[in-house]
């Protein structure tokens, strides 16, 4: 397939957003049971929701650039019964409008108590909002990852290892950007942070890994016989039957090298993954704030590669038609 950067910035910015609020409302129940220190809720809470909320936004508006008529946008939204991309352009609005609700109650410390545990501790009005927030936040991965998932036709993506990807991936550059956030707003959370960004991260990997090697499995099911209904057991393509590229060459096939997407497939893990927790690593035994956000950097770019090979390396039954041109 070919990769629309639109959808690939859309994807990983929303990812890390969804990760983002994920880690802020972890650390929040982690301390509402007193397993943490509890930070300075208004720059914490407040200057992370809102991050969260700028990177969910730049993700809806990266999707803008991949719609022939921005001005119908709206309609997106009406085949919810059947589209999980309608469900989508439901669910991100949702989520950033309860993300923005979570952090103004955190700063302008709107915390009236709505239960108590047996601790004594009190469940207040952010605590609700962030469990809202948090199943807003799962309901966006199942519908992003569900728009490639629910294909049946392109088997690299039909599996349940695409969602899994999505939500592993997206946790793990969220809560290494928490990890950087916490560096200047909140430093008694780093560490525990940056050994959550370092689990998921290394488990996105091994997820990831999983997926290629499940790919590099599959045999299609069509055929060059069965693809133009000739049975003939020995066939070659000499033309696509045109003077020059169509709709079908130039959407459905990517025209990167084959040592391009080799040279990625090597170098995306050591950027979204090898690195970024080496670099946690070092900022944790050398307590050097810098490393986390170059942890974060590093792991997003990564992840704009390996984004581009999860589109890449779909491939379309109608590609072996039009093989001698892709």
């Amino acid at each position: 397939m070919r990769p629309a950067f639109s959808v690939i910035f859309l994807t990983t910015l929303i990812g890390a957003g969804q990760g983002l609020f994920l880690a802020l409302y972890t650390v929040q129940i982690y301390a509402l049971f007193h397993l943490l220190q509890t930070p300075a809720e208004r720059l914490f809470y407040g200057s992370g929701s809102l991050l969260a909320v700028l990177l969910l936004a730049m993700g809806l508006i990266a999707s803008f650039f991949h719609l022939g008529h921005p001005e119908r946008a709206w309609r997106t939204a009406t085949q919810w019964r059947t589209s999980w991309l309608s469900r989508e352009v439901i669910v991100l609005p949702a989520f950033m409008g309860m993300t923005l609700l979570y952090g103004a109650a955190h700063w302008i410390d709107w915390r009236p108590a709505l239960a108590s545990l047996p601790s004594g501790a009190l469940v207040d009005a952010t605590v609700a909002l962030g469990a809202l927030g948090t199943v807003l936040a799962f309901a966006l991965f199942v519908c992003t990852a569900m728009i490639y998932a629910c294909l049946p036709f392109l088997k690299e993506w039909h599996s349940p290892l695409t969602l899994i990807n999505f939500v592993l991936l997206g946790g793990a550059s969220g809560f290494t950007l928490t990890t950087s956030l916490a560096a200047i707003a909140a430093p008694p959370l780093v560490g525990f942070l940056a050994i959550w960004a370092m689990i998921l991260t290394a488990l996105a990997c091994a997820a990831r890994i999983a997926s290629l090697i499940r790919n590099a499995r599959l045999r299609p099911r069509s055929t060059m016989q069965t693809a133009i209904g000739v049975k003939h057991p020995w066939i070659v393509q000499r033309s696509q039957g045109a003077m020059g590229g169509s709709f079908n060459t130039r959407e459905f096939f990517h025209g990167a090298s084959a040592a391009t997407i080799r040279r990625l497939l090597w170098s995306f893990p050591l950027l979204a993954f090898a690195i970024p927790v080496a670099l946690l690593g070092l900022g944790l035994t050398q307590d050097r704030p810098a490393a986390y956000a170059a942890a974060f950097l590093t792991q997003y770019l990564g992840l704009l590669a390996e984004r581009w090979l999860f589109f890449v390396q779909a491939k379309h039954p109608q590609n072996l038609y039009y093989q001698s041109i892709a």
